[in-house]
């Protein structure tokens, strides 16, 4: 292991009653580095910070502290402290002996811990606070001691459980900076837990977004937003426009029917792929000359700092655009996507791609059910085959009961002139749909396949 490197997560996996929550999580956090897990709840991230504090034992894998593997070690025999989202003061005990509490139970002498304490309380803007009952507090000022109570014996990772996600959004935003400014004065190794993106971009070092329990991508705050590696990571990032696309060749992409300049390269000839556009770099124009494209404004809503406006465009997309001045509803805009605005990804499927055995030459069991499909000329009963089933040729109804299988909408991205829906099945299979229908996460559906949908080619033995 490299000198800089303090924590170590080696092939980390957990189960809770035959659930996957981390499937084979590596990464490594630098001594002194902010470091946040970010993704949306239910993703992974507590789980993994309660394995690094001790709360939680790993099925499999390593985590290494220094080089030393501390997987079977206690909690309070790790030299790492926890600040938790319910900040666990002492109701009993005022400001100052909260803050003591630990130094106290370590027996460390009286005046070590008087000047440590008055460090702290210094450090997190409480000076005159230290004879306060912590109930007195605001949500903050609590937070604000809950820090300074694991600062205080100096640990060598300071873990933050979703510490802000009690407060109010001005005091939120105020102790982002208040972390932002400890974790610079004491130079220590933070690991934090958000599904803040924008508190994630305020405050980290380096980003791992999760989702699923896997790691999507690990980044400075920059690459992450800049250069997503995958839809989910540039839809939950920040505003985005994602579109289907196609690379011609390097260097010139085509997207909403129009070829663009961009400066990607390597993705090969006429290959398809998704491309984002973030609504800041779009640029929009009361005139066409000098545009690449014209569109219909057919919304603007003030936020504060900029106008953002909803924009049809001639081909029938619909892009967000973001602008200090505004363009009122019915305006004819020209608008222009600069080459070093354009963020191509490699798509990481363009098709369902499922196994499964034929029943008889017009039926193949697949999904743990039975569809229907068109006589296969070379392929026999109980022959194992493979079929494709484009995204578009799936149909989901609104009842459960009325489709071949039953699903729930799992996870959904809106295209510009379509969505593009995750759908779990009830065996916890994976189909990908796109759709004109206006579905949300949760929905439950019936799904269905029509026989010409599906393709089938024999699987080698």
């Amino acid at each position: 292991m490299k000198q800089d490197y303090i924590i170590d997560i080696q092939h980390l996996s957990k189960s809770f009653g035959g659930v996957k929550v981390l499937d084979d999580v590596s990464f490594y956090v630098r001594r002194g580095e902010f470091v946040t897990l970010l993704g949306p709840s239910g993703c992974g991230k507590t789980t993994l910070l309660r394995q690094i504090a001790g709360f939680i034992a790993p099925d499999e894998g390593q985590i290494l502290l220094e080089g030393r593997d501390i997987s079977g070690i206690p909690p309070y025999q790790r030299p790492l402290n926890t600040v938790f989202q319910r900040y666990a003061l002492f109701p009993h005990l005022d400001v100052y002996d909260n803050i003591a509490f630990g130094l106290k139970l370590q027996k460390v002498p009286e005046k070590e811990i008087e000047k440590r304490v008055k460090k702290m309380l210094k450090l997190v803007s409480m000076t005159d606070y230290e004879d306060r009952s912590v109930e007195s507090l605001s949500g903050g000022q609590q937070q604000r001691v809950a820090i300074a109570r694991a600062l205080v014996n100096y640990p060598k990772v300071l873990l933050l459980d979703e510490p802000l996600a009690a407060l109010d959004l001005k005091m939120r935003k105020d102790m982002q900076l208040e972390i932002k400014e400890i974790h610079r004065e004491m130079g220590i190794t933070f690991i934090y837990v958000t599904h803040d993106q924008e508190e994630a971009l305020t405050l980290s070092d380096t980003i791992v977004v999760l989702n699923e329990g896997r790691i999507q991508q690990i980044g400075t705050p920059t690459d992450i937003y800049n250069e997503p590696c995958n839809s989910f990571v540039a839809d939950f990032i920040g505003e985005s426009t994602i579109l289907n696309g196609t690379m011609i060749r390097d260097r010139r992409v085509e997207f909403m029917g129009h070829g663009f300049d961009c400066v990607d390269e390597g993705f090969g000839e006429n290959v398809p792929v998704d491309v984002v556009v973030r609504p800041e770099d779009v640029y929009i124009m009361n005139r066409l000359e000098g545009a690449q494209f014209s569109g219909t404004v057919k919304s603007c809503i003030f936020k504060g700092v900029h106008y953002e406006m909803f924009v049809e465009t001639d081909t029938g997309y619909e892009l967000m655009v973001q602008d200090y001045n505004a363009f009122e509803p019915g305006s004819q805009v020209g608008l222009l996507i600069r080459p070093d605005d354009i963020q191509v990804m490699r798509k990481e499927r363009t098709c369902n791609t499922i196994e499964g055995i034929m029943a008889d030459e017009t039926h193949v069991e697949m999904l743990g059910a039975t569809f229907e499909c068109l006589p296969q000329e070379g392929l026999a009963a109980g022959d194992k085959v493979r079929a494709t089933v484009n995204f578009k040729d799936v149909e989901l109804l609104d009842h459960q009961e009325d489709g071949t299988l039953a699903g729930e909408v799992h996870f959904l991205i809106y295209k510009g002139n379509h969505y593009h829906l995750t759908v779990l099945t009830d065996d916890g299979d994976r189909l990908w749909v796109d759709t004109n229908d206006i579905w949300d996460k949760g929905d439950l559906v019936g799904i269905n396949i029509a026989p010409a949908g599906i393709k089938l080619e024999k699987c080698d033995e």
